[in-house]
């Protein structure tokens, strides 16, 4: 889509008087997980997201649902799915290109040394943006930026 199609988009999308959103927010966001405990290790300890909850799936018997305070009330969660041997991650359409999470500045520079101490690769952009994998593959983003905005623009 190049600049003139996306204005055409916004101008007949886009609209001034925007009715409230139905959605409350963002229950959580369920990803899969090939090792329990080094998913809790990221994601609680070097990423700072606390772990809040562990149950059996409801939908596989054996599999492990278990979730991370994302802060605001919004939830990251992960299953396990043993015996399924589903390979490794892979973008594909439809599917999670990436998930941005907002954090502070302090939050944000604390993360970059962990990630870094870690061993896992970074790459910055915009001065703002932390790009790296989790151990699974799938792509994240930490946002130095409040909810709401890029790159100190109004997006929500």
């Amino acid at each position: 889509m190049d600049a003139a199609q996306r204005k055409d988009l916004a101008d007949e999308h886009l609209r001034p008087d925007r009715p409230p959103s139905a959605a409350r927010g963002v229950h959580h966001l369920a990803l899969i997980s090939s090792d329990v405990e080094q998913t809790v290790r990221f994601y609680q300890d070097v990423l700072g997201f606390p772990l809040t909850h562990v149950m059996e799936n409801r939908d596989y018997a054996g599999s492990t649902h278990f979730f991370f305070d994302l802060g605001h009330g919004n939830g990251l969660a992960f299953f396990d799915l043993p015996g399924l041997d589903l390979g490794p991650y892979k973008e594909v359409l439809g599917g999670l290109h990436h998930l941005a999470i907002s954090v502070t500045r302090e939050e944000w520079e604390g993360a970059r040394a962990r990630l870094k101490d870690a061993g896992i690769e970074v790459v910055e952009e915009s001065g703002t943006s932390l790009y790296f994998r989790d151990p699974d593959g799938a792509r994240l983003e930490l946002l130095a930026e409040p909810l709401g905005t890029m790159y100190g623009e109004r997006v929500v």
